[in-house]
């Protein structure tokens, strides 16, 4: 796996949306799920235009 660095605020943002003890792994994977998703939703939604 890459390793990345972030700055500071990017870790304090983080480290307000974990729950309990939810890694960085964790819930940088669970942000990807989610912008995946919306990007798929967003995708069919403008197949429905056509």
């Amino acid at each position: 796996m890459p390793k990345i660095e972030l700055d500071e605020e990017t870790i304090e943002r983080l480290d307000g949306l974990r729950i309990e003890d939810e890694s960085y792994d964790e819930i940088v994977t669970e942000l990807i799920n989610i912008y995946q998703a919306e990007e798929l939703t967003l995708f069919r939604g403008s197949d429905e235009d056509y």
